[in-house]
């Protein structure tokens, strides 16, 4: 099974840009919950602290897609140099603001500060391996699931590490570490310029794309499903630490939400050892049927042990779910704006998050955890009706042609599909929920 993976990292520079985009990435699963820690323990408010971390993940969903499709013209090391340096200056700002008792308006200013800038290094690292495997669409399969499943090892460390360094060491610590993986990450994977692709400022005038990526339908139908995907998850990590709570075994909460995206991430490699020949579009509709009626079974759980076996089995439609969505992002945006389909995904995914954790926390509030558990399938049904009523503008066009073989970065899904190729491409999220402030162990 890990000949696959062995196979691609050994291309040339391929094992130091995927390790250096999983250092890079930390910050996607620590900031978040780390504002909220410090926030609440510095202030005394739950209240404040969600503002405070809802303000950077709206300023990061704002704009991380502006920052890829700068990325996407002007290339990689050029554009997100200054902006890690200056995301990472925006949190240190804001826990000198927060260590100091300042006025909450520093605190949010702090916010926009380092969610405006803090980009998407998920959404690099999957056009980096795009560019370097551009000919080999199974590599570029196996590259991408090898990353989803980095993506849910990042988010089973980060929630518990930033926890326990804020609780056990000091308040801000929880931010220390992403702040340091962000920098020395960001630059290690910055630095690697041969395996960086191509900026499209670099094309003819007449050959640069033009416009949003999110004037294709089909882009449009994915941003929809990524934001009730996301509820999903959000909602879920809520639930689950209410539903242990309501039990009298709190501590398990984050065991029972480890268990959720182990099952995710030993997916994420199976479906990479493997190369797959039905169209993507098909694979992804069943992944969100498998999910949509799986979570319906959180709803009926009565015991955490219960619960945790449900979520590890329904763990296993997360990943492949997510890979497929992410590889239709190919098929659907411009040659030259791979960067910046993926992070409007990666970001729709995160503001999910947001928004499933409030309205689930609400729920809870008036009626319990179970009420919170609705809201997961509310959202899975949402999911579910709009995948499925949508899914023609998500197939791949017939006839579409490959681009020229010195771009092979900007290629589309369809011209990898089995009857172009003998093989099907795949891409992965960014994790999903980058920026999403989760309370408990969050998914990819």
């Amino acid at each position: 099974m890990l000949q696959p993976y062995r196979d691609v990292l050994a291309r040339p520079g391929a094992l130091a840009f995927s390790s250096a985009g999983v250092v890079a990435r930390m910050p996607m699963s620590m900031v978040g919950i780390g504002i909220v820690l410090m926030v609440e323990a510095l202030y005394g408010s739950y209240g404040l602290a969600g503002r405070v971390s809802a303000v950077f993940v709206v300023a990061q969903a704002a704009c991380s897609p502006q920052i890829a499709r700068f990325v996407d013209r002007y290339g990689q090391a050029r554009v997100m140099r200054p902006a890690v340096l200056v995301s990472a200056a925006g949190i240190v700002l804001l826990v000198l603001a927060a260590t100091q008792r300042a006025h909450p308006v520093w605190l949010y200013a702090a916010a926009v500060l380092a969610g405006s800038t803090i980009g998407s290094f998920g959404a690099l690292v999957r056009a980096r391996w795009t560019h370097a495997l551009g000919e080999d669409p199974r590599g570029v399969h196996t590259a991408f699931s090898l990353e989803s499943a980095l993506d849910e090892l990042v988010f089973v460390i980060g929630p518990v590490l930033a926890t326990v360094l804020a609780t056990s060491v000091a308040p801000a610590a929880g931010l220390v570490v992403p702040v340091v993986a962000m920098v020395v990450g960001g630059i290690w994977f910055l630095a690697q310029r041969p395996t960086e692709p191509p900026a499209t400022g670099t094309l003819p005038v007449a050959d640069r794309p033009r416009g949003s990526v999110l004037r294709s339908p089909g882009m449009v139908v994915l941003v929809v499903v990524f934001i009730a995907m996301g509820a999903i998850f959000g909602a879920t990590d809520v639930s689950t630490v209410a539903f242990a709570e309501e039990v009298g075994r709190p501590g398990m909460a984050g065991v029972v939400l480890a268990v959720f995206a182990l099952g995710s991430l030993l997916s994420g490699l199976l479906y990479g050892a493997r190369h797959w020949a039905s169209p993507v579009h098909r694979r992804f509709a069943i992944g969100v049927i498998a999910l949509a009626f799986g979570v319906c079974a959180f709803f009926l759980a009565q015991s955490l042990t219960v619960l945790a076996v449900v979520m590890f089995v329904v763990g296993f439609s997360i990943a492949p779910t997510l890979i497929n969505g992410n590889a239709l992002v190919q098929g659907l945006v411009p040659a030259g704006r791979l960067t910046e389909g993926l992070t409007w995904v990666s970001t729709a995914l995160g503001v999910g998050v947001s928004v499933g954790s409030s309205v689930a926390g609400s729920r809870i509030d008036a009626a319990g955890a179970h009420a919170g558990f609705l809201v997961v399938v509310v959202a899975a049904a949402a999911a579910l009706v709009a995948t499925l009523v949508a899914l023609p503008v998500l197939r791949p066009r017939a006839g579409s042609r490959a681009p020229a073989p010195d771009a092979p970065g900007q290629r589309r899904v369809e011209d990898l599909s089995p009857s172009a190729t003998g093989g099907a491409t795949v891409a992965a999220c960014e994790t999903a929920a980058q920026a999403a402030p989760r309370p408990g162990a969050p998914h990819a």
